[in-house]
């Protein structure tokens, strides 16, 4: 979205294809975003960004794109019946979160009430001397774990389908953190009034707030199906300008290796917009 109010605004001709599983609509609020010191809902701030891409004559499509082809110049997306012509194509995508193993009815109202969190970089903040569950094994777990651990001094790292998978050196930070390691698997999830129970082999403990430490997902499949060089964990490889490896193809926002955060694909959208701009230009002179 940040991209297409660029492009607009250049003047050009803008459709955004929008399958409407943005991971920014599931924030309930967030409040380290820049000009919003009371929070913003994530649904409402994509709401704003629309609009505002509206206003300058973006066009926006809802559906999915299934398949990309082509280059700089002439790129054919199709969208089931739908095919799209473009000059130029920017992939935000972004990544799915592996959610924890709980009924999506619980998932959704957890996600909603700030029970179940994703991302302590955005909130940790949030959960400053609560108790906190991090649902995760293995390095990424640990590192999550203590991340959380400067925000309070009561984590606990419940692995989430069986045995922990730590390591001596995983565990011997875990301890030197004073972070408990429960072995799982998480067999289920209460919603309390001011917390997640989580009933776990060794018993059932309660927590003001839970974090999924699963991983995720890229969605780079339209990213290799255009034939652009992806890294070793699926990310498109871009340059300073985000341009792919594919002319004309670019990305920016979590699909791409980096700080998963609003404020960060916002930026690179605007990078992506204007490389857009000037990598038309030389193609054909760009006059009203």
């Amino acid at each position: 979205m940040a991209a297409a109010i660029y492009l607009a605004r250049f003047h050009l001709s803008v459709l955004v294809a929008d399958s409407g599983e943005s991971r920014a609509d599931l924030i309930p609020l967030t409040r380290n975003l820049a000009g919003f010191p009371d929070g913003i809902a994530g649904s409402d701030f994509l709401a704003r960004m629309r609009g505002q891409a509206k206003r300058y004559g973006a066009l926006q499509w809802e559906g999915k794109v299934d398949s990309l082809q082509g280059g700089l110049g002439n790129f054919l997306a199709q969208a089931g019946a739908e095919i799209f012509q473009a000059r130029a194509v920017l992939l935000a995508t972004g990544v799915f979160n592996r959610r924890p193993n709980m009924p999506s009815n619980i998932h959704a109202e957890a996600l909603s009430r700030g029970l179940l969190r994703y991302c302590p970089i955005c909130d940790g903040y949030e959960v400053t001397d609560t108790m906190v569950a991090v649902i995760g094994t293995g390095d990424h777990g640990t590192n999550e774990a203590e991340f959380l651990r400067s925000y309070t001094a009561d984590v606990t790292l419940i692995a989430p389908t069986g045995n922990h998978e730590l390591d001596e050196v995983q565990r011997t930070r875990l301890d030197s953190g004073a972070i408990e390691a429960v072995d799982g698997p998480c067999l289920d999830f209460e919603l309390m009034q001011h917390g997640v129970a989580i009933t776990t082999p060794a018993g059932r403990r309660s927590f003001a707030t839970v974090y999924a430490a699963l991983g995720s997902d890229v969605r780079s499949e339209l990213a290799t199906a255009a034939g652009a060089e992806v890294s070793r964990d699926r990310c498109p490889v871009v340059d300073s300008h985000q341009r792919t490896s594919v002319a004309g193809l670019y990305a920016a926002g979590d699909v791409v290796r980096g700080l998963d955060q609003l404020s960060h694909a916002i930026g690179q959208g605007g990078v992506a917009a204007v490389a857009i701009r000037n990598d038309l230009a030389r193609l054909a002179p760009l006059r009203r």
